[in-house]
């Protein structure tokens, strides 16, 4: 079966990912496309050859729209929840990017309008299902990192880089839009989280964007230390989500894609010193060439294909299909981030 899709909001993520992806699959027709400004609905699909095009935010004005079965939202934040609610009432399935809404309330409210409507709810939850973090997660089913000791999310983020013009209309700015992702991946390893403690350093320029913030939680797959920490104030742009146990570290590049499991190295000495360098070194420049000539190209998907691969099953009926990315596991995130928002505490302030 062939879904049929509109996507709404045609910014650099819609055209680069979303897009991008459903073209790659023979699973998807993108029937038009969507968007509030003036002439970038009409570009993007004579630019791909779509059937309709919208200048509008508002669904129901959409003539087209009874020809589509779902609808993508790549919107800013802000706009999510009236989107996502309006398709649900229109009877379209929906898969939204990150973060699911402004607010708890208005999560469980898409939550249950999706429950009653029996249309399928997904969110872009995509690095979950990367080359990189799979092998990650296969090690730890495996036993190759032995019991897990600890999980750390660590992000270090640039403010020079290419960052999206409402972010810092957000909760605690552009921590609002980023984490989701780190808090996804340290679900997939950990389970279900609960917040023990979070702690944030504001922003010394005035933005809503803090200098850091770092929270703790407690996971119900072990009893370990889960740690999330976020530098908003770094001079370079790096992602890592690190277990470690008592054979092996496992670290994954979130950025470059690329998967490095070190041994334990015992008493450190020289020897081990230069294996772990050894091994580091070989595993990094080796998968450049799986993960570096797709980045290179445009095409390293960083698991977005499979999410949209799940949705497509989800619709035709496998609800099942999108258990990981399913309305639960984004509002799952969303209380995780409030929680933190909520209840920081302040140092360095």
């Amino acid at each position: 079966m062939t879904l049929r899709v509109a996507a709404v909001g045609l910014g650099w993520v819609c055209l680069n990912r979303h897009l991008q992806s459903m073209q790659r699959s023979n699973r998807f027709d993108v029937v038009g496309v969507i968007d509030r400004a003036p002439g970038r609905a009409q570009d993007v699909a004579a630019r791909y050859h779509y059937r309709h095009n919208s200048q509008t935010s508002d669904l129901s004005s959409v003539a087209w729209l009874d020809q589509v079965d779902a609808i993508t939202v790549a919107t800013a934040p802000m706009a999510h929840f009236a989107l996502v609610r309006e398709a649900i009432a229109l009877g379209k399935h929906v898969l939204t990017e990150k973060p699911f809404t402004m607010t708890v309330a208005e999560g469980e409210i898409l939550l249950a309008e999706a429950a009653a409507g029996d249309r399928q709810l997904a969110i872009v939850h995509n690095f979950q299902f990367a080359r990189s973090t799979r092998r990650l997660l296969g090690d730890i089913v495996d036993g190759a990192l032995g019991t897990v000791s600890s999980v750390d999310a660590v992000q270090f983020g640039n403010p020079q880089r290419r960052l999206p013009t409402w972010c810092e209309e957000l909760p605690f700015g552009l921590f609002y839009d980023e984490s989701p992702h780190l808090l996804y991946l340290l679900r997939a390893v950990a389970g279900e989280l609960s917040l023990a403690r979070s702690l944030v350093v504001p922003s010394r320029a005035g933005l809503s964007t803090p200098a850091r913030v770092e929270a703790w939680f407690r996971g119900s797959q072990g009893d370990f230390p889960i740690r999330l920490a976020c530098n908003f104030e770094s001079p370079v742009s790096e992602w890592y989500l690190m277990v470690a146990g008592e054979k092996a570290v496992g670290i994954v590049d979130i950025f470059r894609d690329i998967y490095i499991r070190l041994p334990n190295d015992g008493r450190h000495d020289t020897l081990r010193v230069l294996r772990t360098s050894r091994a580091a070194t070989f595993q990094h420049w080796l998968q450049h060439l799986t993960s570096g000539v797709p980045h290179l190209t445009g095409r390293l998907s960083y698991g977005n294909d499979e999410v949209f691969d799940r949705f497509a099953s989800a619709a035709a009926g496998d609800a099942a299909a999108i258990a990981p990315i399913n309305a639960a596991a984004a509002q799952a995130v969303l209380s995780l981030q409030h929680a933190i928002i909520d209840q920081a505490e302040a140092i360095y302030s």
